[in-house]
């Protein structure tokens, strides 16, 4: 992608905002973001193009592309799971297929777009592979199942669509429900994992996932019109992981085994009343084994990770660490780039 101009759909959000600061670095020629959501201005470079353009308005979208003469888009555009389901699949799926649309209309060279492993539901089998089933949890994993069907459709028609299926991806400015696990690791609290934390749930830090976009918008359309898995090639059992986290945090926090069964009826009730943040795929998959394989991207595009699952959650959370007195006075919110409120988890956190 280098030389290219580039444009990031859904550029005020967590992946946008690491895109902005990466894409110029790696000689990107020229960078354009849209989202529906306010830019951090002073995040961005200077000569980025920043604009209110909503993915679901096609004449906005293609002055957009055909005005600043795009090469390539990444398209990150999406409504996450705390958003109302009509919100999630009109801006999931109807985005996505404007996108393409325009991008064809103005022979744009390639987009890539951003899914998600959500769309592989809660499988038994692991590791997961590109080309098993697709079960989506909620309209999110729905969504994105739907959203790839329309990539597939216009990779058909001639258009090169890589499909990247990144696991949950953390980094420096990760909030979210992350916010909640650093703030209960930070006063050294309990931290309670759903079940005994015997099994592998696979994230991905942020800079190895911007590495497969590149690779995915530089090898040859030929070789990159695909679907690729991303995720940590090195991690451990859940009850590991996050004890590295509290181990480098120094709080005294210490994980806590709870009988799962019980725990998620009660997030499961919770999520119902909307007391809680912890929508399904949250504490759905918490106590199950979940990760993908990376053969895949390693073989085709020469992809390999830098983070493993607990550097990515110090990095993370070291940043927070350096951030928290600013967060504290922010408004929460429903995206990644702000903390979700807690809701009755407040109440269990004074408990542990």
């Amino acid at each position: 992608m280098e030389n290219k101009r580039i444009l990031v759909t859904g550029g005020a959000g967590f992946l946008g905002y690491h895109l902005a600061q990466n894409l110029p670095r790696r000689g990107a020629a020229f960078t354009a973001f849209n989202d529906i959501a306010p830019f951090f201005k002073d995040e961005y470079p200077e000569d980025a193009l920043l604009v209110n353009v909503d993915v679901r308005d096609a004449d906005a979208m293609h002055k957009l592309i055909r005005d600043n003469k795009i090469d390539i888009i990444i398209h990150c555009a999406a409504a996450l799971p705390l958003w109302r389901r009509q919100e999630i699949m009109s801006t999931n799926i109807s985005g996505t297929r404007t996108t393409l649309e325009q991008a064809q209309k103005c022979n744009v060279e390639r987009v890539i777009f951003i899914s998600s492993t959500a769309v592989y539901g809660v499988p038994d089998k692991h590791p997961l592979v590109e080309d098993d089933p697709l079960e989506g949890v909620g309209a999110y994993g729905e969504s994105k199942i739907s959203a790839e069907a329309v990539c597939a459709e216009f990779r058909e028609q001639g258009m090169c669509v890589p499909v990247i299926r990144p696991k949950t991806f953390i980094g420096t400015a990760r909030l979210g429900v992350f916010q909640i696990l650093y703030d209960w690791v930070d006063s050294g609290k309990r931290i309670p994992i759903i079940g005994k934390g015997n099994n592998l749930y696979q994230l991905l830090e942020v800079t190895d996932l911007i590495d497969a976009i590149w690779l995915a918008g530089t090898v040859p359309p030929e070789i990159a019109n695909d679907v690729f898995n991303v995720g940590a090639q090195h991690f451990e059992k859940v009850k590991i992981d996050v004890g590295a986290l509290c181990e480098f945090a120094g709080s005294g926090a210490r994980v806590m085994p709870t009988p799962a069964p019980l725990v998620k009826g009660a997030l499961a009730i919770f999520e119902f009343m909307k007391i809680s943040p912890l929508y399904k795929w949250v504490y759905g998959t918490a106590d199950k084994d979940s990760y993908v394989s990376t053969q895949k991207i390693e073989e085709k595009l020469g992809w390999k990770a830098n983070y493993s699952n607990e550097d990515a959650l110090i990095t993370s959370h070291r940043w927070y660490l350096e951030h928290k007195d600013e967060l504290a006075s922010q408004k929460t919110g429903i995206t990644h780039r702000v903390g979700w409120d807690q809701g009755i988890l407040k109440l269990f956190k004074r408990w542990l």
